[in-house]
């Protein structure tokens, strides 16, 4: 029989101890952080949701989880329940009080945003009860709203609109177009954009290229083109290192800035939607304007990181609905009939 290992004298053995949570992702830090700020160090709530957070696979969707997680969290408390005790008519009620929140733009919270924040909530039950900190999920027999897999809610641009767009870019500083251009030209979204570093930058069989983090932290590298590749160039001026896109103190830009940037530029460039422009106006031009030039759908959908060629689809198909819709065909003929009739009177 192989001799086991001597066991090491209680003096050997180190009293430092160390935490495995200070090895989450800084989003499930914060949100554990948030968490025993209401319920205490001794709640197993802060730990488990932490723990259920940090194991999404993308910085995307651990800060949508528990932006959404923290949402439900404070409806709960606001009903003076406690999130683990939570039973169905609590969940269907929070479902009701989705459907009746404003949404970005005016009305309500989009069916899309309903069924992402439910589906956040009955994950972080699916763990729990992995954990053994509930017996049943609250939100397995909610009613999802109906998403229609079809329906795209970002507002598009005109071809000419996209120009005066890139256009004021140019004229308003080195950062702008060079963030409008990699948006545009790209297709990214902007969580992979602005996680970007200056040494992201690189070279591959004559190509510059960026290796970008998708949707479920899987990685793509795709090109960098002439246009992008000049606006950044002459943004970076020669630096070498941090992030791609930084602030005039020398931080990474953050979402909400490029948002608001983002609608200054579109108001100076007069496009009528300016208040509704945000980063995802851009990858929506990428493929509608790719598709309209008759690009390949899969070409198109690859370029984009999408693995369901529906999803790229619905894009081409909100631009269709509105070019090609009948109204306009059926206007014009009445409006020529209404015309001659005109014309016929006054001779």
């Amino acid at each position: 029989m192989q001799a086991q290992p001597a066991l090491r004298q209680s003096s050997e053995i180190s009293t430092d101890r160390h935490d495995p949570r200070d090895d989450w992702h800084p989003e499930a830090q914060k949100l554990r952080a948030r968490l025993e700020e209401l319920y205490g160090e001794q709640d197993p709530l802060p730990t488990a949701a932490g723990a259920w957070c940090t194991r999404q696979k993308s910085a995307h969707t651990r800060r949508a989880y528990a932006r959404n997680f923290l949402r439900w969290e404070a409806y709960a408390r606001g009903a003076g329940i406690h999130p683990l005790q939570a039973k169905l008519p609590l969940a269907d009620a929070y479902a009701n009080h989705l459907s009746q929140l404003p949404g970005r733009g005016g009305g309500f919270l989009s069916p899309s945003a309903q069924a992402q924040a439910l589906a956040a909530a009955g994950s972080f039950y699916d763990y729990a009860i992995r954990l053994e900190a509930v017996a049943l999920n609250p939100f397995s027999h909610v009613q999802r709203p109906l998403v229609d897999p079809d329906h795209s809610p970002t507002q598009g641009m005109t071809p000419e609109e996209v120009e005066r767009l890139i256009t004021i870019a140019r004229e308003w500083a080195p950062r702008s177009y060079a963030l409008v251009t990699v948006l545009y030209l790209l297709g990214t979204r902007i969580d992979e954009t602005l996680t970007l570093n200056v040494t992201d930058l690189g070279y591959d069989r004559g190509h510059r290229t960026l290796p970008l983090r998708r949707k479920g932290g899987k990685r793509q590298l795709v090109p960098v083109p002439p246009l992008a590749l000049d606006a950044l160039e002459r943004y970076l001026d020669g630096r070498a290192e941090g992030p791609l896109f930084v602030t005039e103190t020398g931080e990474r830009w953050t979402q909400t800035g490029v948002w608001k940037h983002l609608r200054v530029l579109a108001r100076r460039a007069g496009i009528p939607a300016a208040a509704n422009i945000k980063p995802h106006t851009l990858r929506h031009q990428f493929i509608t304007d790719n598709l309209a030039e008759s690009v390949p759908l899969e070409r198109v959908q690859d370029a984009v990181g999408h693995t369901d060629p529906r999803t790229t689809q619905r894009y081409n198909r909100r631009r269709r609905a509105l070019d090609d819709h009948p109204a306009y065909g059926l206007a014009a003929r009445l409006a020529a009939r209404l015309q001659s009739e005109e014309v016929s009177r006054d001779a």
